[in-house]
């Protein structure tokens, strides 16, 4: 599946522009941590992953229990690579009963910027101007500290990137701004 594949897998399952984005943004992100952590070749993969993991969000989201296994049951008539299908389910750990604990960089990765690309978002939405071309890692930083700032970030799921990726926080959130920035206007920011 292509990353154009994946994104109309994606309007056709999901109609809420700001979960949208946050796939878009979940993606691109993605596609930038393939990158540095060495897996160029699969960057495309890494970006579909991250398009398709909350595919069935709006279906789901009061049955948190179906929660990714909807997206998956959808995707076997399409042609999406077993690492993507691993990567959707391992992002649920901790959230969806059952669903498996990340092994490899790409189910880490995704378990780990998924939340980091809403507080991004978050600190974007309350500069002046609401564009994250204001946001700095600074800024996130700052926010990172009011635990009531974006209090349904779980700042914890964030930071096993140190331990899980090995790269350290202020890297981590370096990597997902600027990935975001380059698609600012796709993200409505």
């Amino acid at each position: 599946m292509t990353i154009l594949e994946a994104k109309e897998f994606l309007h056709s399952k999901m109609e809420s522009v700001n979960l949208r984005r946050h796939c878009y943004a979940v993606s691109v992100v993605m596609g930038a941590l393939a990158v540095r952590l060495g897996h160029k070749e699969d960057r495309e993969k890494w970006e579909v992953a991250g398009m398709l993991h909350d595919a069935d969000y709006e279906v789901t989201k009061t049955d948190t229990a179906k929660h990714t296994h909807l997206v998956l049951e959808w995707l076997k008539d399409h042609t999406a690579d077993a690492e993507i299908h691993g990567a959707i389910l391992a992002h649920g750990w901790n959230y969806v009963p059952g669903n498996p604990q990340p092994k490899n960089d790409m189910e880490w990765a995704l378990y780990c910027c998924d939340e980091l690309t809403g507080l991004i978002v978050a600190t974007a939405l309350v500069k002046p101007d609401k564009k994250l071309s204001l946001v700095s890692v600074e800024s996130v930083m700052n926010k990172w500290s009011q635990k009531s700032f974006a209090a349904g970030v779980d700042r914890k799921q964030i930071e096993l990137c140190d331990e899980k990726l090995h790269i350290p926080l202020r890297d981590f959130i370096e990597i997902a701004l600027t990935a975001m920035q380059q698609i600012a206007p796709d993200l409505g920011l």
